[in-house]
């Protein structure tokens, strides 16, 4: 490799990694990483809280009420990156979410001070509910 192909090849690098630094998901959505937000609703009794995921997940800390039936919602949108492929440990949830579209998932009746939380399959991007 030549020394202008190197330096463009490294240019190219740090420009993407600048890319995933300074426009991960917080930034897209105006909401400071790891800050908690309250993205959650209820209708005819039941809560639905809802997550962006799109190089990683928005937002990355929610908070909800606990002891209420309660489904997540996952909003894709072109999301053609590793948050597409969502899991679930703590309800066996493991599946590729549809590039484009809600996907609704049942979470149950969470328990106050039990923390819910779901990442990508490389374990790179993650989220986190707080019940209280």
């Amino acid at each position: 490799m030549n020394k202008t192909a190197l330096s463009i090849l490294i240019a190219g690098v740090i420009v993407f990694a600048g890319m995933l630094i300074f426009a991960g998901p917080g930034a897209r959505n105006n909401i400071p990483k790891g800050q908690a937000v309250e993205n959650s609703v209820i209708r005819d009794g039941i809560q639905y809280i809802t997550i962006n995921a799109k190089g990683g997940y928005s937002p990355q800390v929610s908070n909800a009420k606990a002891g209420i039936s309660t489904k997540l919602i996952v909003k894709t949108n072109g999301t053609f990156d590793c948050s597409a492929a969502l899991v679930i440990r703590q309800i066996g949830y493991q599946k590729i979410l549809p590039q484009t579209g809600e996907t609704v998932i049942d979470i149950g009746t969470p328990v106050a001070g039990v923390p819910f939380q779901g990442l990508c399959s490389m374990g790179m991007y993650n989220f986190v509910i707080n019940f209280s």
